[in-house]
């Protein structure tokens, strides 16, 4: 008889794919892990005897449970106070992720722009563009996951598309694209360069950030290169009056990001997209419950 493989074994095999999927369909680090966590007891629960290819069977596991929590997500964020932006993850190869992240995502699928992108996709198109698009699935996969036909994956997968392309107008620059325009934005807000900032902010730049109502930060989002130069500036001003500041650089999200820690603790994780050569968003995240997993 052949030995069966350990179920736990098989887990930690497509652990980090499996994280990917969640997160990229939730846009949370402590979501996603939750998540897992689920997904691995009902894993364990199953006969394995029946399970044919155990990382499509994880990857539908794991979708479902994600889709359960993005559909209780989606009414939370209507009432959220100010922007809402996803959770940090790192993707610095250079910098080691917390305890139990691993993750397989790269690229423009996990930056900022794309996951809030995809927030207007509904639960279902969002599962199934994430399966097929970033991590391709097959058709047969992805439906028997949603549980719809295959004509109707594709459907959905069609239109998901579509809002995308229609909201996506050109592509996040890659951190090697962006590095000559990062690291003279970041010098500038560094050492107060107003001109210098606006310099590299597209017109239509804009400023988000992410309080939660749990922490001050501007409710609206923030427009034009100079209140954006300025903004940036000024909150970084009020930091160093607070305390001891101290700016690292990191790659979060596919993007360069300064994180700002005041007297050692983590107040604020401030990602720039970087699209054509210019500035076009600044996303600052500072409600404390997205900072807990990230990792300067």
């Amino acid at each position: 008889m052949t030995e069966q493989p350990d179920p736990a074994d098989e887990f930690t095999t497509h652990r980090a794919l499996l994280f990917s999927i969640a997160y990229e369909i939730l846009g949370s680090v402590a979501d996603a892990e939750d998540v897992l966590q689920d997904s691995y007891l009902r894993w364990r629960s199953v006969n394995h005897t029946s399970v044919g290819n155990a990382r499509a069977y994880l990857a539908q596991i794991v979708t479902r449970q994600a889709l359960g929590v993005l559909r209780s997500a989606v009414r939370r964020r209507e009432q959220y106070v100010g922007p809402w932006l996803p959770e940090p993850l790192v993707t610095d190869a250079a910098r080691d992720a917390p305890d139990g992240i691993d993750h397989v995502l790269t690229g423009e699928a996990v930056t900022t722009a794309m996951l809030l992108v995809m927030e207007a996709l509904t639960p279902t198109q969002r599962a199934v563009f994430v399966l097929r698009e970033v991590f391709g699935f097959d058709y047969a996969e992805i439906a028997a996951t949603v549980g719809k036909s295959e004509a109707a994956v594709r459907q959905l997968n069609q239109r998901a598309r579509n809002s995308v392309r229609a909201r996506r107008h050109t592509a996040v620059a890659t951190p090697a694209e962006a590095r000559p325009v990062a690291e003279q934005f970041l010098t500038a807000a560094t050492t107060g360069d107003v001109q210098g900032l606006m310099d590299l902010l597209a017109p239509d730049v804009v400023f988000l950030a992410d309080g939660g109502g749990v922490v001050n930060a501007v409710r609206r989002p923030v427009a034009g290169p100079d209140k954006v130069a300025r903004l940036l500036l000024g909150l970084l001003a009020k930091g160093a009056r607070m305390g001891e500041l101290d700016v690292r650089i990191g790659t979060y999200n596919e993007m360069y990001s300064l994180a700002v820690l005041i007297d050692g603790e983590l107040d604020q994780l401030t990602s720039v997209e970087i699209r054509g050569g210019v500035v076009t968003a600044v996303y600052c995240v500072r409600n404390p419950e997205k900072l807990t997993a990230v990792k300067v």
